[in-house]
């Protein structure tokens, strides 16, 4: 893993010409018409063909749009059709949280979706009453115990910043303005078979597919 010291320092040094891309791409680049479909944090494995790939990392990624999200989404207003990020949001602190659905809502398309995944915080809560190690993985750090695994799954050495849970996720569609009720999806499945194709179901690896290691949600936009 990269120390958090260097990424600060990357996004520190990068801050304004990372800004200055993505107000360019809106303004000069991005699609107005015809199906867009956007994925978010691809880096070098998860890149999707036909969708708009958008990072922030240009050194161990592969991004067609260089931005970064915390900054908000280098899209015109209603011109996306599906915005999808798979262990993504979870970097996000709650306050980025609560923009970066607000950025997606404005986005899409009205009868847009999106489809967001990351670690699941009630499973991991289960698990870890249960007493159960096994279900985490042992990553970034070894660890024994199911105390320390919980702590690896939900703070990544303080790469994570929000525990993610489907209260919360569906409180900040809902305060986005997404269409209740939010619908929890398992891997490889879809309330959006249009716009949700097949490249997806790739990344979605689920070792536990029970006990779902990622929550993986779908919410669609009025209209």
């Amino acid at each position: 893993m990269v120390p958090n010291w260097l990424k600060r320092f990357y996004y520190f040094s990068l801050k304004g010409p990372l800004w200055a891309n993505a107000r360019f791409y809106r303004a000069y680049r991005a699609p107005r018409a015809g199906l867009v479909k956007v994925h978010l944090g691809p880096g070098q494995r998860n890149y999707l063909p036909g969708w708009i790939n958008l990072d922030a990392n240009i050194i161990s990624s592969r991004p067609d749009v260089w931005a970064n999200i915390s900054d908000g989404l280098p899209f015109p207003d209603n011109s996306v059709d599906i915005i999808y990020s798979h262990h993504v949001i979870e970097h996000l602190p709650d306050t980025g949280l609560q923009a970066h659905f607000a950025e997606m809502f404005r986005a899409l398309k009205p009868g847009g979706v999106i489809r967001v995944g990351g670690p699941n915080g009630d499973m991991a809560m289960r698990k870890h009453l249960e007493g159960d190690a096994d279900w985490f993985i042992d990553f970034p750090d070894k660890r024994r115990s199911t105390g320390g695994r919980f702590n690896n799954f939900i703070f990544c050495r303080n790469e994570h910043l929000s525990l993610l849970s489907m209260s919360w996720l569906a409180e900040l569609c809902e305060d986005a303005g997404f269409a209740p009720p939010v619908q929890v999806i398992g891997a490889h499945t879809t309330t959006a078979p249009a716009v949700v194709d097949a490249q997806l179901f790739g990344i979605e690896f689920e070792p536990t597919p029970d006990a779902p290691q990622t929550l993986l949600i779908e919410a669609r936009k009025p209209g």
